[in-house]
């Protein structure tokens, strides 16, 4: 068997730092807001270049705040990718904006810079690119767009933790980032969590009150806020995990460099080709072939897992059927959506796994 991804390994390389980071939390008799998620919101905002890092429950909240810090709600409009997961979208909708999706470049998973500058409108106030797959978006394009418009730019990093755009990590690039620390991400907790990395002073100071209730002093609730905060435990965990990111990054980019070679010529597969100005972390290995149905059929029959990243785009979803967007609409998510297959992925995959997969995947499509 060669699961999707190997959850257990993570914790049998590091048991001794987990127990040891697990034990800590439980002597210190103190378990949300403490020592534990301040310390990691400094290393972790030094690792990813930003003077702020505010932990929160998870990587939809994080998004969701932080347009409500930026006070972005019924009558503005979000632009978002057409090709993400739901999360990207319900964050808008539940400050009660507008979500103005925007198709793809062609040949790759991100928004395309051109047509998300002739989607902006009067009504515009941000634009929130999803770093999908592991590969970041053109920030700078993005950037760019934003400037010159006066909006603001969120970066959905929930995927992308340590990849870079010419140098720089992601979620530090726009004015805010959000990030999800989901078990399955590259740095992911042993549950759930979240964290926003800024360098706005004052958008950090409301995030810190918005996660809390709205409070900064017990008991003096200045507005209507949440109860979404990092867990003192899964920050000491994500602490230990935070030290091994970079290498575990490597590994993930030896992992699909092998893949590259071994799926090379295979008709009808397409490749994931990053950009040579970025530097992806390859969360997801994701192939496309027109015979995903068999080719999964054949893996499963292996023993070896696989994925759709994702089935149905957002506006097909039943979630959004009152937007009123019918199949069509958006033609390059929604070709995406039928194709794509996530292959198994992560720094603990061992060559000769990789190597099996790539046998299944070019008998199964030779054979055609």
């Amino acid at each position: 068997m060669i699961p999707f991804l190997d959850m257990k390994s993570v914790y049998a390389e590091l048991k001794p730092e987990l127990d040891a980071a697990y034990a800590r939390v439980m002597e210190s008799g103190w378990y949300v807001l403490g020592k534990e998620v301040e310390a990691f919101e400094a290393e972790y905002a030094a690792f990813c270049g930003t003077k702020h890092c505010i932990g929160v429950g998870n990587g939809l909240e994080a998004l969701e705040i932080v347009l409500r810090a930026w006070n972005v709600g019924p009558g503005d409009e979000v632009i978002v990718p057409s090709n993400t997961y739901i999360a990207t979208w319900l964050a808008v909708t539940a400050v009660g904006a507008k979500v103005v999706p925007v198709e793809p470049t062609l040949g790759g998973p991100n928004i395309d810079p051109e047509r998300l500058a002739a989607a902006i409108t009067p009504r515009t106030r941000a634009i929130m690119p999803v770093h999908l797959y592991g590969e970041p978006a053109d920030m700078d394009s993005i950037m760019a767009i934003a400037t010159r418009q006066g909006l603001k730019v969120i970066e959905d990093v929930a995927q992308a933790q340590g990849s870079k755009v010419r140098g720089r990590r992601a979620g530090a690039l726009g004015q805010a980032g959000a990030h999800s620390f989901f078990p399955t991400k590259n740095i992911g907790a042993f549950g759930d969590g979240g964290a926003v990395t800024t360098d706005d002073p004052a958008v950090a100071d409301r995030l810190r009150a918005l996660r809390n209730y709205g409070s900064r002093v017990k008991y003096v609730n200045i507005e209507r806020g949440f109860n979404s905060r990092l867990d003192e435990m899964q920050a000491a965990f994500l602490r230990v995990k935070l030290k091994h990111l970079d290498r575990w990054n490597e590994q993930r980019r030896a992992v699909a460099a092998r893949y590259n070679d071994r799926l090379a010529g295979i008709p009808g597969l397409v490749l994931p080709r990053a950009p040579q100005w970025a530097e992806p972390v390859w969360h997801l290995y994701v192939v496309q072939t027109a015979r995903r149905t068999e080719l999964v059929q054949a893996l499963d029959k292996a023993g070896i897992g696989s994925l759709i990243h994702y089935p149905i785009p957002p506006h097909l979803q039943q979630a959004y059927a009152d937007l009123e967007l019918p199949k069509g609409t958006f033609p390059l998510a929604e070709n995406l959506a039928e194709t794509v297959l996530s292959l198994p992925m992560g720094p603990h995959l061992k060559l000769e796994a990789i190597d099996q997969v790539a046998d299944v995947v070019r008998r199964t499509l030779a054979a055609g």
